[in-house]
């Protein structure tokens, strides 16, 4: 028996209405009473790249402190918020869930200091995007089923990750790749689950790098409060707190701007799904804007937010210093397996393509998979030296 959805609102996304995955499946139902939405996010759980995701970079290149976010934690983070935003709009959870799980897939070691080294190596050859590439690893590389490639997502899971940022004029040789192999209408939005998952991966870095920064000493609170966003937030708790140590109530700060900002985009979408007279989740996609995020007001604050964390902590001197660290291993790397074959993995030199551009975005491929230690390892194996 197929349990039913979590979803109570016209507009969410109904399993029993899916257009269906990339191929055709049979038998499935000896594997438990769960829908295609629920399959999908257990899919993703169960995949290798969501496991490597525990040893990417998120803020911290190879983070020593244990406490550090990483890949793998952020999206949990990620889910919980997309997850209760989803409940209180009556979306689709599973879906909601799924999404927001599987978004950072794509992302390759040392985080976007890695992303632009493989971005730098493949310029001749239409270049790299981690987005791009979540849909590569799901639909192609990671498989470990007999019959066919990639996990076998459902069309509402693989067109919102194409498309959560919005519709897709110009895509790139890898987007446009899967998009004809499983036709995503890249020139629609995404579904209101996408959505969501989006804006709560904004919610979610946002306020949980402050955490990280300031436990790592790059971040204050002095210099935080020069956003009246925060200022105001931290005021509010000290008036709450009197007396009680400044360190106890850095995580009060965090919780309740999370706080703060999910209650904005739950307001602020169900007005605009009032204001659009959305009815179904098609509508949603036809709407020609997007329904699902933060009021006019939030966004320009969260815009703040993102340009004071790029100043003082994403662009941090030892923040800077670590990139450029990171994007030697991967240059050196990439380098050192296009010259010489034989340094690559039995199983990987087995499928190496001769020709180009096949060639060259199939070492990205790996590189890609790799995790932040792996990529270590593999450079001081390579080069008898400590990266």
């Amino acid at each position: 028996m197929t349990p039913t959805t979590l979803a109570t609102a016209p507009y969410a996304c109904h399993p029993d209405e899916s257009r269906g995955r990339p191929h055709r499946e049979a038998g499935s139902d000896v594997r438990g009473p769960r829908n295609i939405f629920q399959r999908d996010r257990d899919r993703i759980i169960h995949s290798i790249s969501f496991r490597r995701l525990r040893h990417k970079t998120q803020v911290f290149v190879s983070p020593d402190g244990d406490h550090y976010r990483v890949r793998l934690t952020h999206s949990l983070e990620v889910a919980q918020i997309g997850r209760t935003i989803a409940r209180a709009l009556g979306l689709n959870e599973d879906l909601t869930e799924a999404l927001c799980l599987a978004h950072d897939i794509g992302h390759p070691p040392f985080g976007h200091a890695g992303e632009d080294a493989l971005e730098a190596a493949l310029q001749p050859y239409g270049g790299f995007d981690h987005n791009a590439q979540t849909l590569r690893t799901l639909m192609k590389l990671d498989s470990p089923y007999p019959l066919w490639p990639g996990l076998n997502l459902s069309w509402e899971l693989l067109e919102g990750l194409a498309k959560h940022n919005g519709p897709v004029d110009n895509p790139g040789w890898a987007l446009k790749e899967a998009n004809d192999s499983f036709d995503l209408n890249l020139s629609q939005w995404s579904s209101l689950e996408a959505q969501i998952a989006a804006v709560a991966d904004d919610i979610a870095y946002d306020n949980h790098d402050i955490d990280d920064g300031i436990r790592a000493g790059l971040l204050s609170v002095e210099q935080l409060c020069e956003l009246p966003f925060v200022a105001e937030r931290w005021q509010g708790i000290l008036a709450r707190y009197p007396g009680v140590a400044a360190g106890r109530l850095l995580p009060e700060l965090v919780r309740e701007q999370i706080g703060v900002m999910v209650n904005d985009v739950i307001a602020a979408t169900q007005q605009r799904i009032s204001e659009t007279g959305v009815i179904n989740a098609d509508d949603i996609r036809q709407a020609g804007q997007m329904i699902g995020g933060f009021s006019p007001q939030m966004a320009e604050q969260e815009r703040s937010l993102k340009k004071f964390m790029y100043a003082n902590l994403y662009h941090h001197p030892t923040q800077v210093d670590a990139a450029a660290r990171a994007r030697k291993i991967i240059e050196a790397l990439y380098g050192a397996y296009m010259e010489r074959a034989d340094c690559l993995p039995a199983e990987w030199r087995a499928g190496l393509p001769t020709d180009e551009p096949k060639r060259s975005r199939y070492i990205a491929d790996f590189l890609a998979g790799m995790t932040d230690r792996y990529a270590e390892n593999r450079y001081c194996e390579l080069f008898g030296e400590q990266p």
